[in-house]
């Protein structure tokens, strides 16, 4: 896996990479289950790119590996905090923290969302769309009145509930971003591609 945002590089332990002059190279620790290299990851990157987040806390919600939480505390922001069900995720995500020497940026728990209290200016929940549509409200709970949410984990077949949901939680669509991923066979879903969001709240 070899991921480049502008000054920035997230790459496998195992992948040889000569950095470039003012790159950031951060290793990505990383399990079957938890690819960092999946289209939503990528998709989720390219909008937090984007964004300044400078001075800004970050919430990153089923963390993974930790890649968009390492990533945004390398981007700038002042505090990340990731969460995720699975143990195993919370270590790796704390392993790959510590040897980016980025923990002191970045706290790490294991559990829900319904552990945290506090306000986060930037949101970013790559989950499955069952996932996305139950959390609607806490994570509009968690989001500050000036947030931002990237939301990603769905296919462009499963929007339309999501999109009705976020619009009567006071949201609007800001950007958009689709990546096509090949299969043999047509997911469930009936669309070969994925989708992510960039949220706003509405004026």
């Amino acid at each position: 896996m070899l991921l480049r945002l502008p000054g920035l590089v997230l790459k496998s332990s195992w992948r040889p990479y000569r950095a470039r002059a003012g790159e950031r190279v951060i290793i990505i620790r990383s399990r079957r289950t938890f690819p960092p290299g999946h289209p939503t990851t990528r998709l989720c990157l390219e909008l937090l790119g984007g964004l300044s987040l400078s001075g800004r806390r970050l919430l990153d919600v089923g963390c993974g590996t930790g890649i968009l939480a390492l990533a945004g505390a390398a981007l700038g922001a002042e505090l990340c905090v990731g969460v995720d069900l699975s143990w195993l995720a919370v270590k790796l995500s704390r392993d790959s923290a510590r040897e980016n020497r980025l923990d002191h940026k970045i706290f790490l728990a294991q559990g829900s969302t319904e552990c945290l209290r506090g306000a986060f200016q930037v949101v970013v929940a790559n989950l499955p769309a069952a996932v996305q549509l139950a959390k609607v409200e806490e994570l509009s709970r968690l989001a500050s009145k000036d947030a931002t949410l990237i939301l990603s984990g769905f296919r462009d077949s499963q929007e339309d509930d999501l999109r009705t949901l976020y619009n009567r939680a006071g949201w609007s669509l800001s950007r958009r971003l689709t990546k096509d991923e090949f299969c043999i066979e047509l997911p469930p879903e009936k669309s070969f591609t994925w989708a992510a969001w960039m949220l706003e709240r509405s004026q």
